[in-house]
């Protein structure tokens, strides 16, 4: 599993030098004199989040505030408390380190795939991701409604994966998810499952990024074709 490690990590950084994947260009069109807001979005999690592989105009936080857009809702920028390899354990440090002296209208949260990787304790994942969601409420000026957790995509159907044990790498990110779903249950935050969608790259390889692993830019808008909506239902 170290050596396993490593070679993830080794993808992630060159894959972060590689030319950018230009495929997918998201574009919007909105009524600029109609918009409510501006809103003020934290997005916390690892690769995913940073959009790993792709431009970032294509990762899921920036393809989220133009959906968003569309429908009447000025965002800012997203600030971005992510970086490939992250474990909970990572982004709780991350958060730290940051010092954050703001909150935010909304937040979305997305993390667990190195705890996997990794070979990680669920028990140590779960105590974790409930720390995590107890900053994202705060972060979210205490309005859980305004908390949006993602599911952990499944990587076992991506050319990385290839020679791994796939079967096992499913069934342990269903575990993962399992308890993201769990305690976003009890919190009482919005959760989003994205993993069926991430296992469609097991047949269209125009949803996986040119490293082999990460999604790509049109699977990203995949995600946010149903994240948007929810964020709009509660930013009424």
């Amino acid at each position: 599993m170290k050596t396993l490690f490593f070679f993830f990590l080794s993808i992630a950084s060159l894959a972060g030098c590689a030319p950018q994947s230009s495929d997918f260009q998201p574009s919007v069109q909105a009524d600029t004199t109609k918009l409510k807001g501006p809103y003020q979005y934290l997005a916390l999690g690892d690769s995913y989040t940073i959009g790993q592989s792709v431009d970032t105009t294509q990762s899921f936080p920036y393809q989220l505030k133009l959906q968003l857009l569309s429908r009447g809702y000025l965002v800012n920028n997203p600030k971005i408390i992510a970086t490939t390899g992250w474990t909970t354990n990572d982004l709780i440090n991350g958060i730290t380190q940051a010092r954050l002296t703001q909150t935010y209208d909304f937040v979305t949260l997305l993390i667990g795939v190195n705890n996997q990787y990794q070979g990680l304790s669920q028990a140590d994942y779960r105590t974790q991701f409930v720390q995590l969601l107890n900053s994202a409420i705060g972060f979210a000026k205490g309005n859980k409604l305004h908390v949006f957790v993602l599911s952990i995509p499944d990587y076992s159907v991506t050319p990385f994966a290839n020679g791994l044990n796939q079967a096992n790498i499913a069934a342990q990110i269903n575990q993962f998810n399992y308890i993201n779903q769990d305690e976003s249950t009890k919190a009482g935050v919005n959760y989003l499952n994205i993993t069926d969608i991430s296992r469609m790259a097991a047949t269209d390889p125009t949803l996986v990024a040119i490293d082999g692993l990460h999604p790509s830019g049109k699977m990203y808008a995949l995600w946010d074709a149903q994240l948007a909506p929810l964020v709009v239902a509660q930013l009424k």
